[in-house]
């Protein structure tokens, strides 16, 4: 008996950033980080290409970047009114966004998020991910990759790790929501967002007790998951993923131009697969 496909989801894209003011933008020379091109290509559209790819995704949604510059760009109107994607206005913080842009499409359809910077995704990473993602019963999951492995295969980008006690994390800007219930996680991430400039407050919200454990190391990834899941009010989970430039976006110049070698050295023939 052959095992049921995963549910096609939606993908949503956030595109907003701060214009022309960006460090990206500003290195480029691009009207916004999302258009930022790499390899001739603008960020936003090797993503969406990706997605697009990607036999998981049903529809695209990019949030972002703001109106002026979408009635700017001919190419995005071209792919707008060809009826490949939607576009929503950007909201004033992210999670804001995620949280408005979600709760309709989640009445409907599952959802993965990502993110416009995310230069190196592929067809391959996203169908990875969401397959694993829809195996679990939690309501939120994020993309993780292992550090040792992205340090081996790009010791010159420099990455945030996550440490715990079996070994460190880099965020992939990958997140799955599979109904209604992980908007919850998005509600927590804006109250911690609000807070971010003081530290008491947010550690007060994660708890004392797992902050410290994490800190001290003495916490495995699942476990923290598990405590995090009990402060936020639903299940969430990690999918490790097996691609080091799933860890890779595009936050500074310096990452650019990085990507830009990288991509420069594929073959034509490799695609964005």
């Amino acid at each position: 008996m052959s095992e049921t496909p995963p549910p096609l989801c939606t993908a949503v894209v956030l595109a907003a950033d701060r214009g022309r003011n960006d460090p990206v933008a500003m290195a480029s020379g691009a009207p916004c980080k999302a258009l930022t091109l790499v390899g001739g290509v603008p960020m936003l559209f090797r993503v969406l290409d990706a997605l697009e790819a990607a036999r998981s995704v049903d529809r695209c949604m990019v949030c972002g970047p703001s109106p002026g510059i979408v009635e700017a760009s001919e190419a995005l109107q071209q792919r707008l009114s060809a009826g490949r994607l939607s576009w929503v206005p950007p909201p004033p913080t992210p999670p804001l966004g995620i949280l408005h842009t979600l709760e309709p499409l989640l009445e409907e359809t599952p959802v993965l998020v990502t993110t416009a910077d995310h230069a190196l995704l592929s067809s391959s990473i996203v169908d990875h991910f969401w397959e694993r993602a829809t195996a679990t019963p939690a309501g939120v999951v994020a993309g993780v990759a292992s550090c040792a492995a992205v340090t081996q295969a790009y010791p010159q980008v420099r990455r945030t790790a996550l440490r715990f006690r079996d070994g460190a994390v880099c965020g992939c800007n990958l997140f799955a929501f599979q109904d209604p219930r992980g908007l919850r996680a998005v509600r927590f991430w804006r109250r911690v967002e609000q807070d971010r400039k003081h530290p008491l407050r947010i550690a007060r919200a994660l708890g004392w007790t797992t902050v410290l454990r994490v800190l001290s190391g003495r916490l495995s990834l699942d476990q923290a998951v598990d405590a995090l899941s009990l402060r936020i009010g639903v299940r969430a989970a990690t999918v490790s993923l097996p691609f080091p430039e799933a860890a890779i976006d595009v936050d500074t110049p310096q990452d650019w131009r990085f990507v830009e070698q990288l991509i420069a050295r594929r073959t034509p023939a490799s695609g964005n697969r």
